[in-house]
């Protein structure tokens, strides 16, 4: 399980994150979206030990990542933007040097490494190396490096950028099939991905969370409505007068005549009453069948633009006057960065230090 509470990371005199609080309970596969500047990576490399926060905890199955990183990290895999391979190795060189650069003590080697091996589809390229490989079995590499050591949690930082479409497809099938007994928060562009794979959507936007619900749920939080398109055959003012009267509906109108002798309607229902079923019995009773019928839910990337496009007007400022600086909004110390704890599961294949860049979330 991961629990964040009152997360706070300030750069300066900007906040990264502004106490953030959410729970990720054991088995979930979490979405977490934000445009670029929202404090997603932030989040992340907080939850993972690349940075320290100023204030406020992130707790890893109960073990608080400030305090004791090194047990926190052994129940986290880490899949970075760009995975860290080292190229010149083999598949099989690169985990058995991440089996042991984690220090596994309590699994056997061969068999775990096998099995880390089965799970993202690498069976065959075990002895390839890895320069060889194509993106697509590279990003598997970079699953399995975060998979030895069996950790609880997976935290995956756009585990299909750059792919092809059918790689899309084949690492998507990986996480779901990762994500049957793991902790997953999965962070991406991609909103597909996220109505592909996810339960539960977090939305981050200006350091503060503004959506924490399941895809589904999203639209009718926004809308606080239910809309349908419904193509009907049947005589316009009688169809219409049929719809009005089914109970939980509040409008009904003709927007198009489709085709000769049908027309389509905007039906809108009740808050939280589902029509589709009484409509459906009322026009059929009358010798007016559906021809087709439609949602008029907002799609997740409606969702996405709404939900941060409101934030945005809420959170501008009143007035020119700049607002009294609280104490935990005074510059991180300039060594802070570089004293956080690095990850078990280091970045091997690029620089050593790891650089935080403001707004590069």
């Amino acid at each position: 399980m991961i629990e964040v509470s009152g997360l706070t990371k300030t750069y300066g005199k900007k906040r990264g994150i502004d106490r953030l609080n959410f729970t990720i309970q054991d088995g979930e596969i979490v979405g977490f979206l934000g445009p670029n500047g929202a404090g997603k990576s932030t989040t992340m490399n907080i939850i993972t030990g690349y940075l320290s926060a100023n204030s406020g905890a992130a707790r890893i199955s109960g073990i608080d990542v400030l305090e004791d990183p090194v047990a926190a990290k052994r129940n986290i895999g880490y899949l970075p933007e760009q995975p860290p391979l080292y190229l010149d190795m083999t598949v099989e060189e690169y985990l058995n040097f991440i089996f042991d650069l984690k220090g596994v003590k309590e699994l056997k080697r061969k068999e775990h490494l096998a099995e880390v091996c089965e799970l993202v589809g690498l069976k065959d390229h075990y002895k390839r190396l890895i320069r060889n490989l194509s993106k697509g079995y590279k990003q598997r590499v970079g699953l399995a490096q975060a998979l030895v050591g069996n950790p609880d949690v997976l935290i995956l930082d756009e585990p299909t950028v750059g792919l092809d479409p059918k790689q899309i497809i084949e690492i998507r099938n990986v996480i779901k099939n990762l994500g049957r007994n793991r902790t997953i928060i999965l962070s991406t562009h991609i909103l597909q991905e996220v109505s592909a794979i996810c339960e539960r959507v977090l939305v981050i936007n200006n350091g503060q969370i503004v959506a924490d619900d399941k895809p589904d749920n999203l639209s009718a939080m926004i809308t606080g409505d239910r809309k349908l398109i419904v193509r009907v055959a049947g005589p316009r003012d009688n169809v219409r007068k049929i719809l009005r009267s089914v109970e939980g509906v509040q409008f009904a109108d003709v927007t198009v005549q489709s085709e000769k002798g049908s027309y389509d309607f905007l039906v809108e229902a009740k808050p939280n009453v589902d029509i589709r079923k009484p409509m459906f019995t009322a026009l059929a009773k009358a010798g007016y069948p559906i021809l087709q019928l439609k949602s008029m839910d907002l799609s997740l990337e409606d969702i996405f633009i709404k939900l941060t496009e409101e934030k945005k007007t809420v959170r501008q400022p009143q007035n020119k006057q700049p607002k009294k600086q609280r104490p935990e909004e005074s510059a991180a110390p300039a060594e802070e960065a570089a004293e956080s704890f690095a990850p078990i599961d280091v970045n091997l294949g690029g620089d050593a230090d790891f650089e935080e860049k403001e707004g590069d979330n």
